[in-house]
């Protein structure tokens, strides 16, 4: 049976004219001269390291997990919140309205048991309470139309709503954030300021409120957060990633990427993460693991060919998995804001570590196969 799919929400910014105009200003001002570029290993500073950092073209917090409902009904989610620059320098006037900061917002919902996936989107400028960061002593809100994320300590509270489906959930990390590559500066590329900076809380314990229609579900479960930011990190010959973060059972957490090349080779700058079960982390280089698909799915509505499974092997550790999708069908479209079309999907994991048998959850990102993923992070 094929999953259905939610229409899109349909966000008015104002006014479709002054949309087109931002977006206008945000394709114009995309080249990373000027802004800030993640050069060295950054001395992280938490809470405050949650919050934006301006002067950095592109920005985005990204939270997704897998739940289950008291009446063990299954559920993936995802909700990320994008900022984007438009120019170096940082815009001060008069009007309230005038902003040189967009914001962007992707949630989605799987049902697995129904085999629906749900999404929504949302675009706005950061000026007049529509979308922003508010940063202070006591924690971090990132906002955009009323979807928010509230950081308080270790604590991450949710809330986003589209039509028919919505959340409420608070997240509690379980493990310090991890820094990604040196220090949290992830190398995507040779070459002066083609990385970023890039953390993760791998682990968090999640409880809640899922509104499916007019049911609403006790929820919990775990999720993953990440925060990423930079100016330039995809070189031209780069297309897109594939990203997954998978939790599995003995407390340990797994993230890989490949950068994939218009010709299919996989970039030497594709890295990833172990992380153990005390918290601390293991970097590993491209020639540390291996990704190869073991199954495609072809989208009827963007004609897109994405992997659909996956055998993932982590070479020092003897860790041999298998990945599998819990839809086939988790793709965005986001005609009405980022305007890319990508994979973001609920996976399950199956396999051995050292010879033991382990499982898993976890999500898998796509992008790059419905046409570029860019949000500034292409070279020009």
């Amino acid at each position: 049976m094929l999953p259905m799919r939610q229409e899109s929400t349909r966000i008015v910014v104002g006014s479709l004219a002054i949309l087109l105009v931002v977006l206008f200003l945000w394709d114009m001002c995309r080249a990373s001269e000027g802004f800030l570029q993640a050069l060295e290993p950054r001395k992280f500073r938490f809470p405050k390291d949650h919050a934006d950092h301006p002067g950095f073209q592109t920005e985005w917090w990204y939270y997704t997990g897998n739940l289950v409902s008291k009446d063990g009904r299954a559920i993936g989610f995802q909700l990320t919140f994008f900022r984007v620059q438009l120019k170096p320098v940082l815009l001060f006037s008069g009007s309230a309205w005038r902003s040189n900061q967009v914001y962007f917002a992707h949630f989605a919902v799987s049902d697995l048991g129904k085999g629906e996936f749900l999404m929504a989107e949302k675009a706005g400028r950061g000026a007049m309470g529509i979308g922003g960061v508010s940063s202070h002593l006591e924690g971090v809100c990132v906002f955009l139309h009323g979807w928010e994320a509230v950081v308080h300590g270790n604590t991450h509270r949710l809330r986003a709503e589209g039509e028919g489906f919505g959340i409420e959930l608070e997240l509690i990390s379980q493990k310090p954030p991890v820094l990604h590559g040196e220090n949290g500066l992830s190398r995507k590329g040779f070459g002066e300021g083609r990385a970023s900076y890039y953390y993760s809380l791998t682990r968090m314990k999640t409880q809640g409120v899922l509104r499916l229609g007019t049911d609403t579900h006790s929820v919990s479960g775990f999720s993953w957060m990440d925060h990423e930011f930079s100016s330039s990190i995809l070189s031209k010959n780069q297309v897109g990633w594939d990203w997954m973060g998978l939790q599995l059972s003995g407390n340990k957490e797994l993230m890989l990427y490949t950068l994939r090349h218009g010709d299919g080779s996989i970039d030497p700058f594709s890295s990833g993460t172990l992380i153990r079960k005390d918290g601390t982390s293991i970097h590993l280089p491209k020639g540390a693991f291996g990704i190869k698909p073991t199954d495609f799915w072809t989208s009827k509505q963007s004609g897109a060919r994405y992997p659909s499974g996956w055998h993932v092997e982590v070479f020092p550790y003897h860790m041999d998995l298998r990945v599998t999708p819990n839809l086939k069908d988790q793709e965005l479209i986001t005609t009405e804001s980022t305007e890319v079309t990508y994979w973001e999907g609920s996976v399950r994991v199956t396999g051995t570590v050292a010879g033991e048998k382990v499982t898993g959850s976890g999500y898998v990102e796509l992008t790059g196969y419905g046409g570029g993923f860019d949000l500034g992070f292409q070279e020009r």
